[in-house]
């Protein structure tokens, strides 16, 4: 996949970015009750340091439909005995399970060769989806800090190459490979051309909410572009807000940012039907992104212009928050509270309390 094409595709993007999804434009109303299915991503509980039963029986008493194990550490181990004894406790409780991992890009910073290369870290979990019942794998490319170390095509090159290599495996197995548009390595636009290039009959999109705004993207713009590829997600509110030097963005609970996150779920729900709404529960920020110094361009050169424009808008209308850091004394606690109020939210947001 070459730079120009990248280019050449972006500009095909419809630039009437700002009209409803086609799913409203037609009329459909907003009940979407039936067929959404909510889950919890384990890494809004990342401090826990539960056993992988004592993930699912939380999750139970949440009511939770899909469990997420976005990576290994949640889920124990590898080992198949271990894999045959979740998938039992999973299906004593009704739940669905998801497995995901890490940087599956050789040339991301986030990448960890120690591992084994990408093509046999992603085969080892293509064998552990089959056996404890994950009809896909999530993985990422990396984060933000790959748009710095070159050009975020070469990356993307990259991971498409891994991943047609692990075509007959994973088509074989029937798992699919959901990537993630993972902690501002791509934006909506550029996750569905690594798709389509890939092979979206086996590679599909987990769509996260949060992470679009650490792009300069509007959440709703990721949507538009990703919604026919999306195999599952992670759902986060946000909050932006203009500074002096561009905007800032934290991570909020659900009904506290300024994305609009009632539409977006709304939308998600109609548009994505029978696909996981899973919290991702992450109280944190604010990150700053410094775009009125023509340094921080460097990375984000191919941003296009009207995407830019409808994440200026979104920063307008914020105001400033206090902050919060990654980490507090009572993280544990805290970590159960932002995700049950969350859950609670959209419960109620969606008919489903």
């Amino acid at each position: 996949m070459h730079r120009r094409n990248f280019l050449l595709c972006a500009a095909a993007v419809p630039l009437l970015q700002g009209e409803p999804p086609a799913a409203l434009k037609a009329g459909v109303k907003p009940g979407v009750k039936a067929g959404v299915k909510l889950g919890i991503d384990l890494f809004s509980l990342r401090s826990q340091g539960w056993t992988p039963f004592q993930y699912l029986d939380y999750c139970a008493r949440q009511h939770a439909k899909v469990v997420h194990f976005s990576e290994i550490r949640f889920i124990g181990s590898l080992d198949p005995e271990n894999l045959k004894l979740v998938r039992r406790r999973a299906e004593e409780l009704g739940i669905e399970i998801e497995i995901g991992m890490k940087s599956i890009c050789p040339t991301s910073k986030m990448f960890d060769p120690k591992e084994g290369t990408a093509e046999q870290q992603l085969g080892r979990m293509i064998d552990a989806a089959n056996q404890v019942g994950s009809k896909i794998v999530r993985a990422v490319l990396g984060s933000m800090d790959d748009r710095h170390t070159a050009p975020i095509e070469k990356h993307i090159e990259s991971t498409v190459q891994v991943l047609k290599n692990m075509r007959s495996k994973a088509s074989d197995n029937g798992i699919r490979i959901a990537i993630e548009n993972h902690a501002g390595d791509m934006q909506g636009h550029e996750l569905k051309m690594m798709i389509e290039e890939a092979g979206p009959d086996f590679v599909g999109a987990c769509l996260d909410s949060g992470n679009p705004l650490w792009t300069l993207e509007d959440p709703h713009v990721t949507l538009e572009a990703l919604a026919p590829y999306v195999l599952t997600s992670h759902v986060r509110d946000s909050a932006v807000w203009n500074t002096a030097e561009g905007a800032a963005v934290s991570w909020v609970r659900m009904g506290q940012g300024n994305v609009d996150i009632d539409a977006y779920v709304k939308d998600y729900a109609m548009l994505c039907p029978g696909r996981a709404l899973s919290m991702e529960c992450i109280v944190f920020g604010p990150r700053m992104f410094p775009y009125r110094d023509n340094k921080f361009w460097e990375a984000y050169r191919d941003v296009p212009a009207w995407g830019f424009e409808r994440f200026v808008r979104l920063s307008e209308r914020g105001k400033p928050r206090p902050e919060d850091p990654w980490e507090t004394p009572n993280q544990k606690e805290r970590e159960r509270e932002d995700l049950e109020a969350s859950l609670d939210y959209t419960k109620r947001l969606l008919g489903l309390s």
